[in-house]
C-alpha cells in the first residue's frame, strides 16, 4: 500500500494487537477530553456495556486490526523491522519485497484511505472505549492530512541526499536481523530485488521530470554523490562485514552453509546491489537539466498546497494555518535570541566559551549512562532495556546524518540501536546532547516507554514525526541544563543557541518554500545575524529546497511541547511537577498535536 507507505513509511519512520475488545493505551492514566457537538458529542448516559457497544467495539477492533496488518505487511522489509514474530499478529507473508512506488499506485491508495475515512465516519464515538476514541481521533487527523495530497501524487520525492531511500535503505539492510535461517534467505532475496526496486523509483523520477517537477541539478548531484558511496569494493565493505557477523548469530548453521551464504551475498552485491546504485546514478544524470522552475516549492503549480501537506504530515501541528504556525515560530526564535542577549550581557565571559566547552563525560557510552541517571529525576521509570552503540561506516560518513536511532520491532522493543557519525565535520562537543536526543531521554527512551505501556499495536506504528522529533529536540534542550559538567549559565546559553539556530533554519524553510523567498532575500535576512552571509545563504537556500519541512518536524514539535509546559507552569503554579508533565506526554504517546491538545486541556483541568 504505497500511499500508506508514503505517509506511514518505514524508511523514514524507523531512522524514527488484538483481543476481542482492545483496551487501548494506558486506560485510566488521563481522562478523555470533552468534545463539542461539531466533533465528537459525548453520551451522557451511564449505561454499562450493552449489545450496541460490544458490537461497535468489536467492529472497530476488526477494522483497525486489519489496517494494522495492511500497514506492517505491505512489504517484507517493513514486516521484518516492525514485527519479530508476524504469525502472532495473524500475518503470514508480505506481498512484495520493498513495496511499490508509482503515481498510479499512489492514486489508488489515496482512494483506499478515503474509503477508510468513510468507514471511520460510520462509528458512533459514544459506543467506543476510551482507548478506541483516542485511536479514532488520531486516525481521523492523519486522514485529514492525507486528503490534502490528493491529486498531487507526483510531488512526492523518494530521493534526497541524506534522508532519501537510497541513503537509508543500505543501513536498514545492514541491520536486518537474522533470527533464523529463513531470515538469511529472505535477506538475500531482498538484496537480489533491489535493482528492480530502484528501477521503479527511477521510472517514477522520470514521470516526475515529464510533469515538470524534477529537482534542481545541484540536488541531483547530491543524490548522485550519495549513490556513489554505495559502489562498494568487493570483499571490503560494511555490507559484507555486517552480513558475516549476523550469520554468526544464527544457530544450526554449519561452516559450509555459512561459506555458501557469504558467497551468495558477495555475488548479489556485485550483480544487483552495486548495479542498482549505478542505475540510479546513470538515470539521474540523464535527468539533469529537466528542472523547470527556480526557487522553493511555492514556485511549482500546486507547490504551496503540497507544502501545506508536508507541514501537517511532518509536524502534526495544532496550528490552523502555515501563517499562524510561522508566527509562533518567529515568536519562539525571538524568545531564544532575547535569552542569548540577556545571558551574554550578564555573563560576557560565557561568549568566549560557546565554541570551546566540554561536558563531564567525553566517551559516548559514558555520556549515555550519565544521561540515564541524571534524567530520571524528571521522567517516569523505564522498563529494563539495552542498546548497542554503533558508528556509521566510514564510507558513508559524508552522506549520512550526525546520528540516528533505529527503532526495534514492536514485539522486541527492549533491544535498541543508536548510530553515531564520526565524520570530522560534526562537532564532538555536541555528542552529549545528540545522545540525549537519540537515546535518553530522547527517541530510545520514548519508544521503549510507550511500547511497554501501550497494548494497541496500531498506535505503536502510526507515524507522528512531529511528536517524536519534537520530543527528542525538547529533551535535547533539557540536557544542556543538567548537572553535566557545564557551568549552569553556559548550559542555558548553549540551549538557547541551539533552539535559535534551529529556529532560524526552520523559519527560512517556510520563507523559501512557502513564501517564495530568493537566495538574495535569504542573504539579506541573515545579515541581521552574520557578517558576509552570502555563502551561508546559498547553503541554507539549497538545503531547504532539497528537504522541505525537514527542520520543521524538530522545531515545530519542540514549540508544541514547550508551549504546553509554559501553559502548565502558568496554570498550575506551585503545583506544577515536571515529572508529572512528562509522564502525561509519554503516556499520551505519538500523535498529532491537534489531538494531544484536547487531552492536555483535560489533564490540566483534572490535575
Amino acid at each position: 500500500m504505497l500511499a500508506i507507505r508514503k505517509r506511514f513509511s518505514l524508511i523514514t519512520a524507523i531512522m524514527l494487537l488484538c483481543t476481542a475488545v482492545l483496551s487501548g493505551c494506558l486506560p485510566g492514566r488521563f481522562a478523555a477530553p470533552e468534545t463539542t457537538a461539531a466533533s465528537y458529542p459525548e453520551d451522557t448516559t451511564q449505561e454499562s456495556f450493552d449489545e450496541k457497544k460490544i458490537v461497535a467495539q468489536k467492529e472497530f477492533d476488526q477494522l483497525t486490526a486489519q489496517f494494522f496488518r495492511d500497514l506492517v505487511g505491505d512489504s517484507r522489509i517493513d514486516l521484518h523491522f516492525l514485527i519479530k514474530n508476524p504469525a502472532s499478529y495473524g500475518i503470514d507473508a508480505a506481498p512484495s519485497l520493498f513495496g511499490t512506488i508509482s503515481a498510479d499506485n499512489l492514486v489508488l491508495e489515496n482512494q483506499e484511505l478515503s474509503a477508510l475515512n468513510e468507514r471511520l465516519n460510520g462509528f458512533d464515538v459514544n459506543l467506543l472505549t476510551a482507548g478506541q476514541k483516542t485511536t479514532l481521533r488520531i486516525l481521523k487527523s492523519h486522514l485529514r492530512t492525507a486528503a490534502i495530497s490528493e491529486g498531487l501524487e507526483l510531488y512526492y520525492q523518494p530521493l534526497s541526499d541524506t534522508i532519501g531511500i537510497q541513503a537509508q535503505l543500505p543501513i536498514l539492510l545492514s541491520e536486518y536481523v537474522f533470527y533464523n535461517r529463513q531470515d538469511v534467505e529472505d535477506y538475500l532475496e531482498l538484496l537480489g530485488g533491489i535493482d528492480e526496486y530502484y528501477a521503479e523509483i527511477l521510472k517514477y523520477e522520470q514521470e516526475h521530470a515529464q510533469a515538470g517537477l524534477m529537482m534542481p541539478d545541484y540536488a541531483i548531484d547530491n543524490v548522485i554523490t550519495s549513490c556513489e558511496s554505495y559502489l562498494l569494493m568487493p570483499d571490503n565493505n560494511f555490507m559484507t562485514d555486517t552480513f558475516k557477523s549476523r550469520l554468526d548469530t544464527v544457530s544450526g548453521l554449519t561452516e559450509e552453509e555459512k561459506l555458501s551464504y557469504e558467497q551468495q551475498n558477495a555475488a548479489l552485491l556485485a550483480s544487483d546491489f552495486v548495479p542498482a546504485y549505478q542505475l540510479l546514478i546513470d538515470g539521474m544524470t540523464q535527468l539533469k537539466g529537466t528542472c523547470t522552475y527556480e526557487g522553493g516549492m511555492s514556485s511549482l503549480p500546486d507547490g504551496k498546497k503540497y507544502y501545506e501537506y508536508l507541514v501537517y504530515s511532518n509536524t502534526g501541528t495544532s496550528y490552523d494555518s502555515v501563517e499562524e504556525m510561522l508566527t509562533a515560530m518567529e515568536a519562539c526564535l525571538n524568545k531564544s535570541l532575547i535569552e542569548i542577549t540577556t545571558l551574554g550581557r550578564k555573563h560576557p565571559e560565557l561568549l568566549d566559551l560557546v565554541d570551546d566547552y566540554q561536558f563531564r563525560q567525553t566517551e559516548p557510552e559514558a555520556m549515555i549512562e550519565e544521561l540515564k541517571q541524571l534524567a530520571m529525576k524528571d521522567f517516569p521509570d523505564l522498563p529494563e532495556c539495552n542498546y548497542t552503540l554503533k558508528t556509521v561506516p566510514e564510507a558513508l560518513e559524508a552522506t549520512l546524518s550526525p546520528a540516528f536511532y533505529l527503532s526495534p520491532p514492536i514485539d522486541d522493543y527492549r533491544n535498541n540501536t543508536i548510530y553515531i557519525n564520526q565524520n570530522p565535520r560534526f562537532d564532538k562537543n555536541t555528542y552529549y546532547t545528540t545522545l540525549a536526543h537519540e537515546g535518553y531521554p530522547g527517541h530510545l527512551y520514548q519508544s521503549v516507554y510507550f511500547r511497554a505501556n501501550c497494548d494497541d499495536p496500531l498506535r505503536q506504528i502510526l507515524p507522528a514525526i512531529g511528536y517524536k522529533e519534537g520530543w527528542a529536540t525538547y529533551v535535547e534542550h533539557y540536557s544542556y541544563t543538567l548537572d553535566n559538567g557545564l557551568d549552569p549559565d553556559l548550559g542555558r546559553l548553549l540551549a538557547a543557541n541551539m533552539v535559535a539556530t534551529l529556529g532560524l533554519q526552520a523559519c527560512l524553510d517556510v520563507y523559501i518554500n512557502y513564501m517564495g523567498w530568493t537566495q538574495e532575500q535569504v542573504a539579506d535576512y541573515l545579515r541581521d545575524y552574520y557578517q558576509n552571509p552570502e555563502q551561508l545563504a546559498e547553503v541554507i537556500y539549497k538545503t531547504m529546497i532539497e528537504n522541505p519541512t525537514n527542520f520543521l518536524s524538530y522545531y515545530v514539535g519542540y514549540i508544541e511541547f514547550d508551549n504546553m509546559k509554559v501553559q502548565a507552569e502558568k496554570q498550575l503554579g506551585s503545583r506544577f511537577n515536571l515529572k508529572a508533565f512528562h509522564t502525561f506526554l509519554l503516556d499520551m504517546g505519538p500523535a498529532p498535536f491537534d489531538v494531544i491538545q484536547s487531552y492536555f486541556s483535560s489533564w490540566l483541568s483534572n490535575y
